[in-house]
């Protein structure tokens, strides 16, 4: 992933709610799962790639409710994606991931659709607040972010 990306995620994650969070991490997880696929050859590419992936995965398993019943069937859900994940590292094969991508993909769109009627507050209080601001000059452009003040730490 490249370092654009990331900082678009960090953005993101700032002003998400608990649902926009979920969100956002399917799609870090498809990132790395894609990324793993396009390794052709290159396989410390692929494993660093497949070791965020599962990353991804145990986070989405830590952050399950498991008082609720639909907690239970993601919570089995992820394990598979977990262990695909895992059987395409060792025996370094693709396919697992194609499977892998078809199930967070499912879950991404249904977590979407939940995260679109949430109008719950972002979880982090005191997060920097972007201003897209942008100067051209001869030859370049330069984003600039509006004074923040000195009281800017992350609260969740």
């Amino acid at each position: 992933m490249t370092d654009e990306r990331k900082r678009e995620y960090t953005l993101r994650i700032t002003q998400a709610n608990r649902t926009g969070l979920i969100v956002i991490l399917y799609e870090i997880l498809e990132e790395y799962m894609r990324e793993a696929m396009d390794a052709a050859e290159d396989r410390a590419v692929y494993k660093k790639a497949l070791g965020n992936a599962k990353r991804c995965v145990r986070e989405l398993l830590a952050s399950l409710d498991l008082q609720y019943e639909v907690a239970h069937n993601l919570y089995q859900l992820y394990r598979y994606v977990h262990r695909q994940l895992i059987t395409a590292e060792v025996k370094n094969r693709k396919e697992p991931l194609t499977v892998c991508m078809t199930v967070i993909s499912g879950l991404r769109e249904a977590y979407m659709e939940v995260s679109r009627q949430d109008d719950s507050a972002a979880l982090l209080e005191n997060a920097e607040t972007v201003y897209a601001g942008l100067t051209y000059g001869r030859e370049d452009i330069n984003e600039n972010l509006s004074y923040q003040g000195i009281n800017r730490g992350f609260r969740a």
